[in-house]
Protein backbone atom coordinates (compact mmCIF):
# COMPACT_ATOMS: atom_id res chain seq x y z
CA UNK A 1 0.00 0.00 0.00
CA UNK A 2 2.51 2.18 0.79
CA UNK A 3 3.66 2.33 -2.99
CA UNK A 4 0.74 2.92 -4.10
CA UNK A 5 0.47 5.84 -2.25
CA UNK A 6 3.57 7.42 -3.19
CA UNK A 7 2.60 6.89 -6.73
CA UNK A 8 -1.11 7.91 -5.96
CA UNK A 9 0.42 11.39 -4.34
CA UNK A 10 2.98 11.64 -7.08
CA UNK A 11 0.35 11.14 -9.79
CA UNK A 12 -2.09 14.18 -8.60
CA UNK A 13 0.92 16.11 -7.49
CA UNK A 14 1.78 15.83 -11.77
CA UNK A 15 -1.77 16.48 -12.39
CA UNK A 16 -2.34 19.42 -10.58
CA UNK A 17 0.88 21.31 -11.02
CA UNK A 18 0.08 21.06 -14.86
CA UNK A 19 -3.48 22.13 -14.41
CA UNK A 20 -2.04 25.22 -12.73
CA UNK A 21 -2.45 24.66 -9.02
CA UNK A 22 0.13 25.89 -7.23
CA UNK A 23 3.29 24.01 -5.86
CA UNK A 24 2.81 25.54 -2.29
CA UNK A 25 -0.15 24.03 -1.57
CA UNK A 26 0.24 20.25 -3.52
CA UNK A 27 3.34 19.58 -1.95
CA UNK A 28 2.20 19.22 1.43
CA UNK A 29 -1.20 18.04 0.51
CA UNK A 30 0.83 14.86 -1.96
CA UNK A 31 3.34 14.55 1.00
CA UNK A 32 0.15 14.11 3.79
CA UNK A 33 -1.36 11.95 1.19
CA UNK A 34 2.00 9.72 0.72
CA UNK A 35 2.24 9.42 4.44
CA UNK A 36 -1.42 8.82 5.33
CA UNK A 37 -1.63 5.86 2.59
CA UNK A 38 1.64 4.21 4.36
CA UNK A 39 0.28 4.47 7.71
CA UNK A 40 2.51 6.90 8.79
CA UNK A 41 2.29 9.93 11.35
CA UNK A 42 0.85 12.64 9.07
CA UNK A 43 1.15 15.90 11.41
CA UNK A 44 5.26 14.62 12.32
CA UNK A 45 5.93 14.19 8.09
CA UNK A 46 4.23 17.45 7.98
CA UNK A 47 6.24 19.58 10.71
CA UNK A 48 9.23 17.67 11.08
CA UNK A 49 10.10 15.94 7.28
CA UNK A 50 8.52 17.99 5.43
CA UNK A 51 9.62 21.43 6.77
CA UNK A 52 12.62 20.28 7.93
CA UNK A 53 13.79 19.15 4.01
CA UNK A 54 12.35 22.59 2.64
CA UNK A 55 14.11 24.63 5.37
CA UNK A 56 17.42 22.94 4.37
CA UNK A 57 17.04 23.57 1.37
CA UNK A 58 16.67 26.78 1.64
CA UNK A 59 19.49 27.88 4.19
CA UNK A 60 22.01 26.38 1.51
CA UNK A 61 20.72 27.90 -1.66
CA UNK A 62 18.59 31.21 -0.95
CA UNK A 63 21.12 33.00 -1.83
CA UNK A 64 21.45 31.93 -5.04
CA UNK A 65 18.14 32.41 -6.13
CA UNK A 66 17.84 35.82 -4.39
CA UNK A 67 21.21 37.19 -5.65
CA UNK A 68 20.41 35.36 -9.12
CA UNK A 69 17.01 37.09 -9.58
CA UNK A 70 18.63 40.56 -8.28
CA UNK A 71 21.37 39.87 -10.64
CA UNK A 72 19.18 38.81 -13.50
CA UNK A 73 16.54 42.30 -13.15
CA UNK A 74 19.16 44.39 -12.75
CA UNK A 75 20.78 43.34 -16.07
CA UNK A 76 17.60 43.69 -17.62
CA UNK A 77 16.42 46.96 -15.98
CA UNK A 78 19.72 48.41 -17.27
CA UNK A 79 19.47 47.20 -20.70
CA UNK A 80 22.24 45.21 -20.54
CA UNK A 81 20.58 42.13 -21.99
CA UNK A 82 18.67 44.09 -24.42
CA UNK A 83 22.54 45.09 -25.76
CA UNK A 84 24.09 41.73 -25.59
CA UNK A 85 21.02 40.72 -27.93
CA UNK A 86 20.83 43.64 -30.39
CA UNK A 87 25.04 43.37 -30.57
CA UNK A 88 24.24 39.66 -32.08
CA UNK A 89 21.85 41.01 -34.03
CA UNK A 90 23.71 43.67 -36.00
CA UNK A 91 26.88 41.07 -36.22
CA UNK A 92 25.32 38.25 -37.50
CA UNK A 93 22.13 39.37 -39.36
CA UNK A 94 19.56 37.23 -40.07
CA UNK A 95 21.65 35.40 -42.60
CA UNK A 96 22.54 33.70 -39.42
CA UNK A 97 19.55 34.83 -37.09
CA UNK A 98 19.35 30.81 -35.43
CA UNK A 99 23.08 30.71 -34.44
CA UNK A 100 22.64 35.02 -33.41
CA UNK A 101 19.52 33.81 -31.13
CA UNK A 102 21.46 30.84 -29.52
CA UNK A 103 24.49 32.71 -29.17
CA UNK A 104 23.31 35.59 -27.17
CA UNK A 105 20.40 33.59 -24.91
CA UNK A 106 24.13 31.34 -24.36
CA UNK A 107 25.92 34.58 -23.64
CA UNK A 108 23.59 35.79 -21.06
CA UNK A 109 22.67 32.61 -19.01
CA UNK A 110 26.61 31.74 -18.70
CA UNK A 111 26.95 34.66 -17.16
CA UNK A 112 24.24 34.68 -14.23
CA UNK A 113 21.07 36.42 -15.97
CA UNK A 114 17.95 34.07 -15.02
CA UNK A 115 16.70 32.07 -17.35
CA UNK A 116 12.94 33.91 -17.22
CA UNK A 117 14.91 37.27 -18.29
CA UNK A 118 16.42 35.82 -20.94
CA UNK A 119 13.14 34.92 -22.32
CA UNK A 120 11.47 37.60 -22.00
CA UNK A 121 14.26 39.65 -23.65
CA UNK A 122 15.41 37.36 -26.29
CA UNK A 123 11.59 36.67 -28.01
CA UNK A 124 11.73 40.19 -29.50
CA UNK A 125 14.64 40.13 -30.69
CA UNK A 126 14.17 36.82 -32.24
CA UNK A 127 10.73 37.58 -33.74
CA UNK A 128 12.36 40.45 -35.53
CA UNK A 129 15.41 37.78 -36.64
CA UNK A 130 12.88 34.97 -37.70
CA UNK A 131 10.57 37.20 -39.67
CA UNK A 132 13.23 38.98 -41.37
CA UNK A 133 15.04 35.87 -42.61
CA UNK A 134 11.83 33.96 -43.53
CA UNK A 135 12.43 31.33 -41.20
CA UNK A 136 9.42 29.60 -39.42
CA UNK A 137 8.61 31.01 -36.22
CA UNK A 138 7.48 27.75 -35.06
CA UNK A 139 11.26 27.41 -34.86
CA UNK A 140 11.96 30.25 -32.22
CA UNK A 141 11.74 28.47 -29.04
CA UNK A 142 14.16 25.26 -29.80
CA UNK A 143 16.38 28.51 -30.35
CA UNK A 144 16.13 29.79 -27.45
CA UNK A 145 15.71 27.08 -25.56
CA UNK A 146 18.93 25.87 -27.18
CA UNK A 147 21.06 28.95 -25.94
CA UNK A 148 19.65 29.41 -22.51
CA UNK A 149 18.51 26.03 -21.28
CA UNK A 150 20.88 23.02 -22.39
CA UNK A 151 24.37 23.35 -22.65
CA UNK A 152 24.78 26.83 -20.15
CA UNK A 153 22.37 25.08 -17.44
CA UNK A 154 23.75 21.75 -16.67
CA UNK A 155 26.85 21.09 -18.89
CA UNK A 156 29.71 24.45 -18.88
CA UNK A 157 31.81 24.09 -16.16
CA UNK A 158 31.46 27.23 -14.13
CA UNK A 159 27.62 27.32 -14.59
CA UNK A 160 26.09 30.01 -11.97
CA UNK A 161 22.63 28.24 -12.87
CA UNK A 162 21.04 26.91 -9.49
CA UNK A 163 20.82 23.28 -11.01
CA UNK A 164 25.01 22.88 -11.08
CA UNK A 165 25.00 24.64 -7.67
CA UNK A 166 22.52 21.56 -6.09
CA UNK A 167 24.94 18.95 -5.89
CA UNK A 168 28.06 21.15 -4.61
CA UNK A 169 26.85 20.34 -1.09
CA UNK A 170 25.96 16.62 -1.40
CA UNK A 171 29.17 15.79 -3.49
CA UNK A 172 31.85 18.24 -1.72
CA UNK A 173 32.28 19.85 -5.55
CA UNK A 174 32.53 22.64 -7.18
CA UNK A 175 31.01 24.52 -10.19
CA UNK A 176 33.59 23.19 -12.12
CA UNK A 177 33.06 19.73 -11.54
CA UNK A 178 34.78 17.66 -14.12
CA UNK A 179 35.78 19.93 -16.67
CA UNK A 180 36.76 17.90 -18.81
CA UNK A 181 33.09 15.74 -19.56
CA UNK A 182 31.56 19.04 -18.90
CA UNK A 183 33.44 20.86 -21.54
CA UNK A 184 32.71 17.92 -24.27
CA UNK A 185 28.93 17.82 -23.39
CA UNK A 186 28.84 21.16 -23.84
CA UNK A 187 30.26 21.23 -27.52
CA UNK A 188 27.93 18.03 -28.32
CA UNK A 189 24.25 20.01 -27.06
CA UNK A 190 24.86 22.87 -29.46
CA UNK A 191 26.94 21.56 -32.25
CA UNK A 192 24.47 19.16 -32.70
CA UNK A 193 21.87 21.46 -31.95
CA UNK A 194 22.59 23.99 -34.51
CA UNK A 195 22.65 21.10 -36.79
CA UNK A 196 20.04 19.93 -36.18
CA UNK A 197 17.83 23.50 -36.47
CA UNK A 198 19.53 24.19 -39.88
CA UNK A 199 18.08 21.08 -41.58
CA UNK A 200 14.72 22.14 -40.27
CA UNK A 201 15.18 25.45 -41.90
CA UNK A 202 16.36 24.26 -45.03
CA UNK A 203 13.32 21.70 -44.95
CA UNK A 204 11.07 24.31 -44.12
CA UNK A 205 12.51 26.63 -46.95
CA UNK A 206 12.06 23.96 -49.34
CA UNK A 207 8.45 23.73 -48.78
CA UNK A 208 7.80 27.14 -49.24
CA UNK A 209 7.59 27.90 -45.08
CA UNK A 210 8.39 31.38 -44.34
CA UNK A 211 7.93 33.09 -40.75
CA UNK A 212 4.07 32.87 -40.76
CA UNK A 213 0.91 34.52 -39.62
CA UNK A 214 1.85 37.21 -37.09
CA UNK A 215 -0.01 36.66 -33.90
CA UNK A 216 -0.76 39.11 -30.91
CA UNK A 217 1.37 39.56 -28.59
CA UNK A 218 -0.17 38.01 -25.00
CA UNK A 219 1.22 39.05 -21.49
CA UNK A 220 3.00 35.97 -20.67
CA UNK A 221 3.80 37.21 -17.17
CA UNK A 222 0.67 38.07 -15.97
CA UNK A 223 -0.62 34.37 -17.20
CA UNK A 224 -1.35 32.99 -13.52
CA UNK A 225 -1.17 29.44 -14.79
CA UNK A 226 2.48 30.78 -17.13
CA UNK A 227 3.62 32.20 -13.14
CA UNK A 228 2.82 28.40 -11.37
CA UNK A 229 4.73 25.96 -13.68
CA UNK A 230 7.59 28.59 -13.90
CA UNK A 231 8.21 29.08 -10.63
CA UNK A 232 9.59 25.36 -9.98
CA UNK A 233 12.28 25.97 -13.13
CA UNK A 234 13.69 28.51 -12.55
CA UNK A 235 15.19 31.15 -10.12
CA UNK A 236 13.01 34.14 -11.48
CA UNK A 237 9.36 34.89 -10.65
CA UNK A 238 7.74 36.15 -14.07
CA UNK A 239 5.21 38.29 -12.44
CA UNK A 240 8.22 40.26 -11.36
CA UNK A 241 9.66 41.21 -14.68
CA UNK A 242 6.97 43.86 -15.48
CA UNK A 243 8.10 45.84 -12.43
CA UNK A 244 11.41 47.97 -11.68
CA UNK A 245 11.78 50.95 -14.31
CA UNK A 246 13.43 49.71 -17.55
CA UNK A 247 16.37 52.22 -18.55
CA UNK A 248 16.18 54.22 -21.64
CA UNK A 249 19.56 54.42 -22.58
CA UNK A 250 21.02 51.34 -23.27
CA UNK A 251 25.18 50.87 -22.21
CA UNK A 252 27.76 50.08 -24.47
CA UNK A 253 28.05 46.80 -25.81
CA UNK A 254 31.67 46.69 -23.49
CA UNK A 255 29.83 47.70 -19.83
CA UNK A 256 27.00 45.00 -20.89
CA UNK A 257 29.10 42.12 -20.97
CA UNK A 258 31.56 43.39 -18.34
CA UNK A 259 29.06 41.85 -15.00
CA UNK A 260 28.89 38.53 -17.13
CA UNK A 261 32.97 38.68 -17.14
CA UNK A 262 32.53 39.46 -13.41
CA UNK A 263 30.50 36.00 -12.64
CA UNK A 264 32.45 34.07 -14.50
CA UNK A 265 36.69 35.74 -13.17
CA UNK A 266 35.48 35.65 -9.54
CA UNK A 267 32.98 32.27 -9.42
CA UNK A 268 37.07 30.35 -11.16
CA UNK A 269 39.16 32.56 -8.64
CA UNK A 270 37.09 31.56 -5.60
CA UNK A 271 36.42 28.15 -6.19
CA UNK A 272 39.92 27.43 -7.58
CA UNK A 273 42.37 29.75 -6.12
CA UNK A 274 40.59 31.65 -2.39
CA UNK A 275 39.21 28.84 -1.17
CA UNK A 276 41.09 25.76 -0.76
CA UNK A 277 43.44 28.29 0.75
CA UNK A 278 41.14 29.10 3.44
CA UNK A 279 41.36 27.81 7.08
CA UNK A 280 37.90 27.13 7.61
CA UNK A 281 38.32 24.46 10.32
CA UNK A 282 36.22 26.52 12.95
CA UNK A 283 33.08 25.08 10.63
CA UNK A 284 33.25 21.57 12.04
CA UNK A 285 32.20 23.65 15.60
CA UNK A 286 28.27 23.01 16.16
CA UNK A 287 27.58 26.94 16.03
CA UNK A 288 28.40 26.89 12.32
CA UNK A 289 26.58 23.83 11.50
CA UNK A 290 29.17 21.19 12.44
CA UNK A 291 29.65 21.67 8.46
CA UNK A 292 33.02 21.79 6.26
CA UNK A 293 34.77 23.96 3.53
CA UNK A 294 34.06 21.33 0.86
CA UNK A 295 29.92 21.53 1.76
CA UNK A 296 29.46 24.91 1.52
CA UNK A 297 32.23 26.34 -0.65
CA UNK A 298 30.51 26.09 -3.77
CA UNK A 299 27.80 27.74 -3.20
CA UNK A 300 30.13 30.92 -1.36
CA UNK A 301 31.71 30.67 -4.92
CA UNK A 302 28.78 31.32 -6.57
CA UNK A 303 27.22 33.52 -4.38
CA UNK A 304 29.84 35.50 -4.51
CA UNK A 305 30.66 36.03 -8.20
CA UNK A 306 26.82 36.95 -8.61
CA UNK A 307 27.59 39.65 -5.57
CA UNK A 308 31.09 41.32 -7.24
CA UNK A 309 28.66 41.42 -10.55
CA UNK A 310 25.64 43.32 -8.91
CA UNK A 311 28.31 45.91 -7.04
CA UNK A 312 30.12 46.66 -10.56
CA UNK A 313 26.74 46.17 -12.30
CA UNK A 314 25.36 49.19 -9.79
CA UNK A 315 28.50 51.10 -10.31
CA UNK A 316 28.67 51.53 -14.12
CA UNK A 317 25.42 51.79 -14.79
CA UNK A 318 23.90 53.91 -12.12
CA UNK A 319 22.68 56.94 -14.01
CA UNK A 320 20.90 54.16 -16.02
CA UNK A 321 18.57 52.66 -13.09
CA UNK A 322 16.74 55.95 -12.24
CA UNK A 323 14.52 53.25 -9.88
CA UNK A 324 17.04 51.25 -8.80
CA UNK A 325 15.42 50.60 -5.09
CA UNK A 326 12.02 49.29 -7.00
CA UNK A 327 14.30 47.62 -9.36
CA UNK A 328 16.15 45.72 -6.47
CA UNK A 329 12.76 45.23 -4.66
CA UNK A 330 11.53 43.51 -8.06
CA UNK A 331 14.47 41.18 -8.43
CA UNK A 332 14.48 40.41 -4.95
CA UNK A 333 10.56 39.71 -4.94
CA UNK A 334 10.97 37.68 -7.80
CA UNK A 335 13.14 35.17 -5.70
CA UNK A 336 10.75 33.91 -2.98
CA UNK A 337 8.30 32.20 -4.92
CA UNK A 338 10.34 30.22 -6.69
CA UNK A 339 12.73 29.31 -4.23
CA UNK A 340 9.70 28.36 -2.04
CA UNK A 341 8.27 26.35 -4.61
CA UNK A 342 11.15 24.04 -4.96
CA UNK A 343 11.42 24.30 -1.59
CA UNK A 344 8.40 22.49 -1.70
CA UNK A 345 8.99 19.48 -4.00
CA UNK A 346 11.96 18.67 -2.24
CA UNK A 347 9.91 18.89 1.23
CA UNK A 348 7.59 15.51 -0.79
CA UNK A 349 10.36 14.14 -1.87
CA UNK A 350 11.74 14.11 1.27
CA UNK A 351 8.65 12.61 2.97
CA UNK A 352 8.58 10.05 0.16
CA UNK A 353 11.87 8.93 0.79
CA UNK A 354 11.37 8.41 4.51
CA UNK A 355 8.54 6.30 3.39
CA UNK A 356 9.20 2.05 4.44
CA UNK A 357 8.00 2.11 0.64
CA UNK A 358 11.00 3.98 -0.98
CA UNK A 359 13.23 1.42 -0.22
CA UNK A 360 11.70 -0.58 -3.18
CA UNK A 361 12.44 2.37 -5.25
CA UNK A 362 15.60 3.13 -3.82
CA UNK A 363 17.03 -0.36 -4.55
CA UNK A 364 15.31 -0.57 -8.12
CA UNK A 365 17.64 2.41 -8.75
CA UNK A 366 20.84 0.85 -7.89
CA UNK A 367 20.30 -2.12 -9.24
CA UNK A 368 20.26 -0.22 -12.93
CA UNK A 369 22.68 -2.15 -15.27
CA UNK A 370 26.42 -0.10 -15.90
CA UNK A 371 27.31 1.00 -12.81
CA UNK A 372 26.47 4.06 -9.96
CA UNK A 373 26.66 6.69 -12.83
CA UNK A 374 24.51 5.14 -15.16
CA UNK A 375 21.51 4.77 -12.00
CA UNK A 376 22.44 8.41 -11.33
CA UNK A 377 21.80 9.64 -14.34
CA UNK A 378 17.97 7.59 -14.71
CA UNK A 379 17.34 9.14 -11.14
CA UNK A 380 17.38 12.66 -11.66
CA UNK A 381 16.31 12.02 -15.27
CA UNK A 382 13.18 9.94 -14.21
CA UNK A 383 12.57 12.60 -11.08
CA UNK A 384 13.17 15.83 -13.17
CA UNK A 385 10.13 14.46 -15.81
CA UNK A 386 7.65 13.50 -13.06
CA UNK A 387 8.18 16.53 -11.15
CA UNK A 388 8.40 19.14 -14.42
CA UNK A 389 11.88 20.70 -12.30
CA UNK A 390 15.42 20.04 -13.05
CA UNK A 391 16.41 21.31 -9.78
CA UNK A 392 13.28 19.95 -7.76
CA UNK A 393 13.80 16.52 -9.34
CA UNK A 394 17.59 16.81 -8.88
CA UNK A 395 17.26 17.94 -5.46
CA UNK A 396 14.76 15.07 -4.09
CA UNK A 397 17.20 12.63 -6.03
CA UNK A 398 20.23 13.49 -4.15
CA UNK A 399 18.57 13.89 -0.84
CA UNK A 400 17.28 10.71 -0.97
CA UNK A 401 20.34 8.68 -2.57
CA UNK A 402 23.32 11.31 -2.34
CA UNK A 403 24.91 9.63 0.42
CA UNK A 404 24.69 6.44 -1.01
CA UNK A 405 26.07 7.36 -4.54
CA UNK A 406 28.81 9.27 -2.40
CA UNK A 407 30.30 6.00 -0.44
CA UNK A 408 30.03 4.05 -3.69
CA UNK A 409 32.02 6.52 -5.13
CA UNK A 410 34.67 5.92 -2.67
CA UNK A 411 34.09 2.59 -2.83
CA UNK A 412 35.02 2.40 -6.85
CA UNK A 413 37.70 5.07 -6.69
CA UNK A 414 35.40 7.36 -8.56
CA UNK A 415 35.69 11.06 -8.44
CA UNK A 416 32.50 12.92 -6.54
CA UNK A 417 33.18 15.60 -9.09
CA UNK A 418 32.05 13.24 -12.27
CA UNK A 419 29.20 12.46 -10.09
CA UNK A 420 28.26 16.48 -9.68
CA UNK A 421 28.39 16.43 -13.62
CA UNK A 422 25.93 13.53 -14.46
CA UNK A 423 23.21 13.89 -11.79
CA UNK A 424 22.81 17.79 -13.68
CA UNK A 425 23.10 16.86 -17.23
CA UNK A 426 20.63 13.89 -16.27
CA UNK A 427 18.60 16.18 -14.84
CA UNK A 428 18.65 18.78 -17.66
CA UNK A 429 17.33 16.04 -19.95
CA UNK A 430 13.87 14.94 -19.54
CA UNK A 431 12.79 17.72 -17.54
CA UNK A 432 11.80 19.30 -20.96
CA UNK A 433 8.38 17.81 -21.01
CA UNK A 434 5.19 19.52 -21.79
CA UNK A 435 4.47 20.41 -18.14
CA UNK A 436 7.66 21.74 -17.71
CA UNK A 437 7.65 25.30 -16.10
CA UNK A 438 10.45 26.63 -18.97
CA UNK A 439 8.29 25.18 -21.98
CA UNK A 440 5.33 26.39 -20.93
CA UNK A 441 6.75 29.75 -20.26
CA UNK A 442 9.08 30.32 -23.18
CA UNK A 443 6.33 29.01 -25.62
CA UNK A 444 3.80 32.14 -24.24
CA UNK A 445 6.65 34.48 -24.64
CA UNK A 446 7.08 33.39 -27.57
CA UNK A 447 3.12 33.32 -28.83
CA UNK A 448 3.47 29.96 -29.80
CA UNK A 449 1.49 26.59 -28.91
CA UNK A 450 2.64 23.29 -27.89
CA UNK A 451 1.18 21.98 -31.38
CA UNK A 452 3.58 24.43 -33.53
CA UNK A 453 6.96 24.79 -31.75
CA UNK A 454 7.13 21.43 -28.54
CA UNK A 455 8.27 18.78 -31.51
CA UNK A 456 11.85 20.85 -32.44
CA UNK A 457 12.16 21.88 -28.38
CA UNK A 458 11.63 18.10 -27.13
CA UNK A 459 13.87 16.94 -29.86
CA UNK A 460 16.99 19.49 -28.95
CA UNK A 461 16.44 19.18 -25.16
CA UNK A 462 16.18 15.61 -24.74
CA UNK A 463 18.46 14.48 -27.93
CA UNK A 464 21.22 17.11 -27.05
Amino acid sequence: MGLVGILVALGLLIWLAYRGWSILLLAPAAAVLAAGLAGEPLLAHWTQTFMGSAARFIMQFFPIFLLGALFGKLMEDSGSVTTIANFMTERLGPRRAVLAVVLAGALVTYGGVSLFVAFFVLAPMAHELFRAAGIPKRLMPAAIALGTSTFTMSALPGTPAIQNAIPMPFFGSTPFAAPGLGIIASAIMPGFGLLWLARAEAKARGKGEGYGAATPAQDAAQDLIVRERATTASTFDPAEVSHGHQSDAAPSIALAVLPLAIVITVNLVMSLFILPRLDASYLADEAWGSTSLSAVGGVWAVATALAAAIVALVAVNFRRLPALRESMDAGANAAALPALSVASLVGFGSVVAALPAFAMVRDWVLSIEGGPLVSLAVATNVLASLTGSASGGLTIALDALGSTYLRIAGEQGIDPGLLHRVAVIGAGTLDSLPHNGAVVTLLAVCNSTHRESYFAWCRLSVDF
